[in-house]
């Protein structure tokens, strides 16, 4: 077999193991999965999830990566959607705050085991929250290019500190402000993160 089909074989079969777990998880939850249960699920053996997935725990932190990784693919696309850097940064605030909320396993975790999405997102959560700062950096850089902004000095610090405000609003969704509808968080960006952008 090529070297190319092996990869292609190994990216279905890691593929099937990542979507099952998804099914699972989605289910019944993380503390009630198996990874019997993932393998059944996938259609392959146990040996061969914890081969190439590791424990539950790495197969979590992948099934959440993931999904992480899908959304950010959405950012990168936004910044060629847009003509001023304002439109842009709403529609990023809007875009993640939106499908956090809309998130079936988002949902479905928050609802049966709250303690492990806090956990995911605060004292594990260091390689998900730099990939969306290298993904809002990246945004806010390309941006600059197309001319929407004056490259702006320290763009990473800046997109950390909105990352930073996207994550507090995530795990603390509730406050003076109500949030609830795009409008409300349109306007919540435009007023407060845009400036720290552009400012």
């Amino acid at each position: 077999m090529s070297a190319s089909l092996e990869n292609a074989v190994s990216d279905t079969v890691e593929t099937r193991i990542l979507d099952a777990a998804l099914t699972r998880f989605q289910a019944v939850g993380v503390k009630k999965t198996t990874i019997e249960d993932v393998a059944r699920e996938a259609g392959v053996d146990r040996v061969t999830v914890y081969r190439r997935m590791g424990s539950r725990d790495d197969l979590v932190q992948a099934v959440v990566s993931r999904e992480v990784g899908t959304v950010l693919a959405e950012i990168a696309a936004i910044a060629e959607r847009h003509d001023t850097i304002d439109d842009l940064v709403v529609d990023i605030f809007v875009t993640v705050i939106g499908r956090w909320r809309s998130n079936p396993l988002a949902q479905r975790m928050l609802s049966l085991e709250p303690e492990r999405v806090v956990l995911k997102l605060t004292f594990e959560g260091a390689t998900t929250f730099a990939m969306s700062i290298a993904a809002t950096a990246a945004a806010l850089q390309r941006a600059a290019d197309r001319g929407l902004i004056v490259s702006p000095d320290d763009p990473v610090t800046r997109a950390e500190i909105v990352c930073r405000i996207v994550h507090s609003l995530i795990l603390a969704p509730h406050g003076s402000r109500d949030l609830s509808t795009e409008a409300e968080l349109d306007e919540f960006a435009r007023r407060y993160l845009v400036p720290i952008i552009t400012g």
